[in-house]
């Protein structure tokens, strides 16, 4: 694990010795790498485990959103990965990016899935609205008014529940002052966009992963983008909020590994579970 402070827009690290699959894990926003920390040591040891840290993860928030192009930013860790990654597993706001970057190269003609070598994705509690007229202003008034919440949830998640709660408050509210209002306005934009990905060409396996008790990304949103995907499906973690890498680190492991052992094939024993075992929703 790396203990500096890294200050560069974008730095992936290898994780493990595994000779492959290559696998790279990318964080959401005002999170950054540790919170694979848990998941980590759960996957099959044969794998090639990559993370990334992101302009928009804890260190850097408050710069992050002067940052011109976030697609850009996270194709730079996609090429990073010597060989291509070819499982991203991408949480939160992360996906959200990640879906726009595939789905902007698309339009563009170009093959964006070939181009970086994707093989297959995890989504890990995606935002996600298939039609325009499911936005309200109620809904941004959720998003706006009760952001902290969301900040707050992170720290839950990382801590296991052991910061008193007017603590957990106090900093959930100084991470959203940190990430302000131009940098909530990029996570709200991504959203508002959902309804307008061409999801139809984004046609590697894909799993989808929600909390049961997601607050923050819902987990029928989840479900829906699977639905809307030509080769996905979903699973609900039964517990779970926005993190299930967190909340249930065995777990999720087990639904991730499953998945890659169903799409690319076998890995040795550790972290693994047979595909007929993880419930997942077509």
């Amino acid at each position: 694990m790396n203990t500096h402070i890294d200050l560069r827009p974008v730095a992936v690290e290898r994780r493990t010795e595994g000779t492959g699959p290559r696998v790279l894990l990318l964080h959401g926003l005002a999170a950054n790498d540790t919170v694979w920390e848990r998941t980590l040591p759960e996957l099959p040891q044969n794998y090639q485990l990559w993370t990334a840290r992101l302009p928009w993860r804890t260190e850097t928030i408050a710069e992050w959103n002067e940052q011109p192009n976030l697609r850009g930013w996270l194709a730079k860790a996609l090429e990073a990965v010597p060989g291509g990654a070819e499982v991203v597993v991408a949480h939160s706001m992360a996906a959200n990016v990640l879906l726009d970057l595939l789905d902007q190269k698309m339009r563009g003609g170009v093959d964006a899935l070939r181009q970086f070598g994707i093989r297959a994705l995890v989504l890990v509690s995606p935002f996600y609205r298939g039609r325009a007229d499911q936005f309200d202003w109620n809904t941004i008034s959720y998003y706006l008014n009760d952001f902290h919440l969301i900040m707050e949830e992170g720290i839950r998640a990382h801590s296991g529940g052991r910061v008193p709660a007017d603590i957990q408050q106090a900093m959930g509210e100084r991470v959203r002052d940190r990430v302000g209002p131009y940098g909530w306005f990029r996570f709200f934009d991504l959203y508002l966009r959902t309804p307008t990905l061409e999801t139809g060409r984004i046609t590697v396996p894909t799993l989808v992963v929600v909390g049961e008790s997601d607050f923050a990304a819902r987990p029928e949103e989840g479900v829906a983008l699977a639905g809307a995907l030509p080769d996905a499906v979903s699973h609900v973690m039964p517990g779970s909020g926005h993190f299930p890498m967190l909340d249930a680190a065995g777990d999720f492991a087990a639904v991730v590994s499953g998945f890659v052992h169903t799409t690319l094939g076998p890995a040795p024993q550790r972290g693994m579970a047979l595909p007929n075992a993880l419930e997942l929703q077509r």
